[in-house]
């Protein structure tokens, strides 16, 4: 018995860090089942309370009850939209719609909204509905916010302004089918191609001219606003088209009252004429005797027909005054300008004058005057057009169109140094 005891009490002295160490181990895993045991327990009690169907119930109740107190809306513009109908549609009151209005037509005109544009405003829902913040864009570089003094109930203005980056694009393209198609797929922006258009409406026919194959290069100013998203567009710095091999570059100048696109010679693009005054046409019917299509007898044929959809815009093509804006018998609704005192202009059967064209006008080159139609002895729709030379209708196709501004002395210097500048820079950005 002595020796147990004495062989124990050894056993200890000489392992008692080791017995510790287990001991403690053992205490650790048992405090550790003991908590698990415990989560678990709480765990379940949780999962049965989640599990209660009349709490489930009182939780949806009280969330489908819940309006907030302040509602965001962003309203796109639709046709036949007005201020007070939208305002209406969300419950705001006569008198509220009044005081926004009045504030609004202090420094806008709210009359005129743009399709799809959109108008931002908050709404607080409490004892009565009211408008706390309204945001109203008058164009893509300004805004208008008015937020609501809620101690005096007044509105106060505040106009936004968009900072705008300029910025520089270059493109090249292959036409296969036409040159519009060919530009979308380099994605140039559609009022860009307009203008790529308008500046060789002078010298170009789209429809006749280009062949498959043909190339186009272009130099144009873009605006970004903060998140990169273009704004609007600027200027063509230089354009070119290549037809049949043969170049046809052209440079933006604008110095005083020479502003416009010139030739490597100075030469402006514009002319006194255009060629065509429409865009994206078929030459239906040439100049000179022909059957009448519905008189059915041979006829001189005095003008030049291009076939084109219904509502396509026809351009002045020139500057001068209207001395015609009406109903001209068999032309049906025509358009009859003077240019100077050797050409007139001539444009018939059109589905209706644009806004503002009447006798008297003043109205500069390109400037939309009418739409194409059917009116008047005509078979299907299309724009006829007449050039008259010193009282003498003549062939507008066959017409040598005076040349417009030529730069010469300091101009004709000051367009040489932009034109290498802009040739270094096109050559730095292919590099």
């Amino acid at each position: 018995m002595k020796f147990s005891l004495l062989f124990l009490n050894r056993f200890f002295k000489k392992n008692l860090g080791t017995i510790f160490l287990v001991s403690l181990s053992l205490l650790t895993v048992m405090v550790l089942i003991s908590f698990n045991n415990l989560k678990q327990l709480e765990n379940e009690r949780y999962q049965n309370l989640l599990d209660n169907v009349y709490l489930e119930k009182t939780i949806k109740n009280i969330f489908n009850n819940l309006e907030p107190k302040y509602v965001d809306v962003e309203h796109k513009i639709s046709k036949g939209d007005t201020l007070d109908k939208i305002l209406k549609r969300y419950e705001i009151s006569q008198n509220e719609i009044k005081q926004l209005k009045k504030v609004l037509k202090q420094k806008n005109n709210i009359n005129n909204l743009e399709l799809n544009q959109i108008i931002k405003f908050t709404i607080e829902k409490n004892k009565k509905i009211q408008i706390v913040n309204f945001e109203f864009p008058v164009n893509r570089k300004k805004k208008i916010n008015l937020t609501k003094n809620l101690e005096n109930g007044n509105f106060i203005y505040n106009e936004i302004k968009t900072n705008l980056e300029k910025k520089i694009f270059y493109k090249d393209g292959i036409i296969k089918k036409s040159l519009y198609s060919a530009a979308i797929s380099k994605k140039i922006k559609p009022n860009i191609i307009i203008d790529f258009a308008r500046i060789y409406g002078f010298q170009i026919d789209f429809q006749r001219d280009i062949r498959k194959n043909d190339t186009f290069q272009i130099l144009y100013e873009v605006f970004v606003d903060e998140n990169s998203e273009v704004i609007e567009t600027g200027n063509i710095l230089f354009a070119n088209i290549n037809l049949s091999n043969q170049n046809n570059e052209l440079y933006f100048f604008n110095k005083k009252n020479f502003e416009g696109h010139y030739d490597i010679q100075g030469k402006s693009a514009v002319k006194a004429l255009m060629k065509t005054p429409i865009n994206g046409a078929r030459l239906s019917s040439s100049f000179g005797m022909r059957k009448h299509p519905i008189l059915g007898y041979n006829k001189m044929h005095k003008g030049t027909d291009f076939a084109a959809p219904k509502g396509t815009p026809v351009m002045a093509s020139g500057d001068g005054q209207i001395i015609k804006a009406a109903w001209c018998g068999g032309g049906g609704n025509c358009v009859k300008i003077k240019h100077n005192k050797t050409y007139s202009t001539v444009y018939a059967h059109l589905s209706k004058f644009a806004a503002g064209i009447k006798k008297g006008t003043r109205v500069k080159q390109g400037r939309i005057i009418g739409y194409v139609g059917s009116t008047g002895l005509s078979t299907g729709p299309h724009l006829h057009y007449e050039v008259i030379e010193n009282g003498k209708k003549i062939n507008s196709q066959k017409l040598k169109l005076p040349s417009g501004k030529i730069l010469k002395g300091k101009m004709r210097k000051l367009f040489e140094v932009n034109r290498i500048k802009t040739d270094i820079y096109i050559s730095e950005l292919l590099n």
